[in-house]
């Protein structure tokens, strides 16, 4: 039985440790467990020297490690290490922008970029990035609508997949702020 949390909090720094995978997916993954499980998350990139293979970790508070192992071994989530100190550890990239094109609406994140046309909110072309899933979460997204489609979140499991994700979701924020 997991212990709900109800209120979010600020946790200092040198009060997180990180959840190191050996797969980009099994991060995402374990991000969506710990939520769910209303644990306090955040998706950072581990310390040059301890990735192995994934460029993505997870931090959680300190206190809640063992609850949290609890949680993801229950989901069957594969955790390769848990280290004690966030140390090293940097944000994965926030940096969103957008180009507006008039009839089209252009958002990037990281290398990622996803163009709808702004009067329909249709998808009209996704590009960037080098990973595997590119292509098909390329093929299941162009010709949906904004609303419509799948989170590339839920449909990927690379770091291209979470980059284009973000600009998917800022995309989503910007038209909804048009339709209002």
């Amino acid at each position: 039985m997991l212990f709900k949390r109800n209120k979010r909090r600020e946790v200092p720094g040198d009060a997180l440790g990180i959840f190191l995978f050996d797969e980009v997916s099994s991060a995402i993954r374990a991000e969506k467990v710990l939520m769910a499980a209303e644990y306090e998350v955040a998706l950072v990139a581990p310390p040059h020297h301890l990735r192995a293979g994934c460029d993505l970790a997870v931090s959680v508070p300190r206190v809640e490690q063992v609850g949290a192992a609890r949680a993801l071994a229950d989901a069957g989530v594969f955790v390769r290490e848990w280290i004690d100190d966030t140390e090293g550890t940097a944000e994965i990239c926030d940096l969103v922008t957008a180009e507006d094109f008039g009839e089209w609406l252009m958002v990037r994140s990281g290398n990622m970029k996803i163009t709808v046309e702004r009067a329909s909110g249709v998808i009209v072309n996704t590009s960037g990035g080098g990973c595997p899933d590119i292509p098909y979460l390329n093929i299941e997204l162009v010709g949906k609508t904004i609303w419509d489609a799948q989170r590339p979140k839920e449909l990927g499991y690379t770091l291209c997949g979470l980059m284009l994700d973000r600009a998917f979701c800022e995309v989503r924020r910007m038209l909804d702020g048009e339709r209002a």
